[in-house]
């Protein structure tokens, strides 16, 4: 289980026990959630919130939820030299993360990055490198891999029982409107301003689920054999809706994710691993594990979570080795890297979308998707091979080199 938060200071190797200054880049969106995050290691005595940097100012009267009024600046560099923080949250744009950790490591600042860690391997790398030649810290934000319930899998895997691993297959089925596409300029892009942005289905909203699904095989850190990869649209964006993609993994183990943003509910997204005796699935989202073995009532089990601010924390006062480090996520890198150089999303046509407007939000939906999804992570097959009218075959493309390449 998480350690418990506690009133008592946190002491670091040097014997300090002050807050940790930390500085929120990124205010609005996403980083509310972080706001609310942070506070109870705030009040715990763990950190202390010296500042918030963003393009846009918070309003006059926001108690950033509940941390109170502190200054915001709006160059992180000036941010960092002022506020002298010692932990920094980085929840900007995806093509921002390199170039604004590497500020933050050059002021000495350790750092939360939010996922996706780069847009490419290329960039990846230098962060690593960067990361490495500063000697300080780098948590990446894939929350889901702080989860107690991936040891639980790992056990149970090794204990035998499901019997011999045939794959693990991750259905992911949410409903997004076009207000998710309007809420940022870079939502649902593949590349702005020249930068490359990769804000794709699978490289962001279940970018958890690519990411723990390759965790639990074993492949996060390394390149698969293969890579098969299916990319769709139904909205109007650049980048993929609604995809799936099957990868063999350097140890041999297929993993398919199958996932939408078409979906005309939302449900919680699970990722199954298929043994020849028993199948073990996890909602990653709620921690929760179902085992099921023939002739018996599934069992169901929910875990704790690590905060990985807490982990980071801890790393840097006691040394507690870090959870999600950047090569943690090189894995799932390979993975952004395929999705970025695919060819753009084929766009599913409108004769096989329900389309729903309602006080000025549009909803697109996609029959039969949500079936879909699930057959994909049972079966460990691509929508073209489930017969989605909308679908194309994908073409097999080797996944050895360092610049993998997926296409349609």
């Amino acid at each position: 289980m998480a350690r418990p938060l506690t009133n008592r200071p946190l002491k670091d190797r040097t014997g300090d026990t002050a807050p940790l200054p930390l500085l929120l880049v990124g205010v609005h969106g996403h980083g509310r959630s972080h706001l609310r995050t942070l506070l109870p290691l705030a009040k715990a005595g763990a950190i202390r919130l010296v500042g918030v940097c963003d393009r846009r100012p918070p309003a006059p009267d926001d108690d950033l939820e509940g941390h109170g009024a502190v200054p915001y600046f709006d160059d992180l560099a000036s941010a960092l030299k002022r506020t002298g923080a010692r932990l920094t949250v980085l929840v900007t744009p995806i093509h921002t993360h390199l170039p604004l950790a590497t500020v933050a490591l050059e002021h000495g600042s350790h750092l939360l990055l939010e996922k996706p860690t780069t847009p490419s391997l290329a960039q990846l790398t230098q962060l690593e490198e960067a990361v490495s030649a500063s000697g300080l810290a780098c948590q990446i934000g894939f929350q889901s891999l702080g989860s107690q319930a991936i040891g639980e899998v790992d056990r149970l895997v090794r204990e035998g029982a499901l019997g011999e691993l045939r794959g693990i297959g991750a259905a992911g089925a949410w409903k997004r409107a076009s207000a998710y596409y309007d809420r940022a300029p870079w939502a649902g892009r593949r590349r702005m301003d020249g930068h490359e942005v990769v804000d794709g289905a699978l490289t962001n909203p279940f970018a958890h689920a690519v990411a723990t699904s390759l965790a639990l095989a074993g492949a996060e850190s390394g390149a698969p054999r293969s890579l098969e990869l299916e990319m769709y649209r139904a909205h109007p964006i650049e980048s993929d809706d609604t995809s799936s993609l099957r990868l063999r993994t350097s140890g041999g183990t297929t993993l398919t994710v199958a996932v939408t943003l078409c979906a005309p509910h939302s449900q919680p997204p699970a990722i199954t691993l298929h043994g020849d005796r028993a199948s073990l699935t996890l909602e990653y989202t709620l921690d929760r594990l179902t085992l099921r073995q023939p002739g018996q009532e599934p069992r169901t089990t929910t875990h704790g979570r690590t905060d990985l601010m807490e982990n980071l924390v801890a790393h840097v006062r006691e040394g507690v080795p870090l959870l999600v480090p950047p090569e943690r996520t090189r894995g799932f890198t390979h993975v952004l890297d395929s999705v970025r150089t695919a060819p753009d999303p084929r766009p599913i046509a409108a004769e096989h979308q329900e389309v729903e407007r309602l006080e000025g939000v549009t909803h697109r939906s996609v029959p039969g998707i949500t079936s879909l999804v699930h057959e994909s992570a049972r079966s460990l097959t691509l929508y073209s091979e489930l017969g989605a009218p909308w679908a194309r075959p994908a073409r097999t493309s080797p996944a050895s080199t360092t610049n993998t390449e997926a296409h349609q």
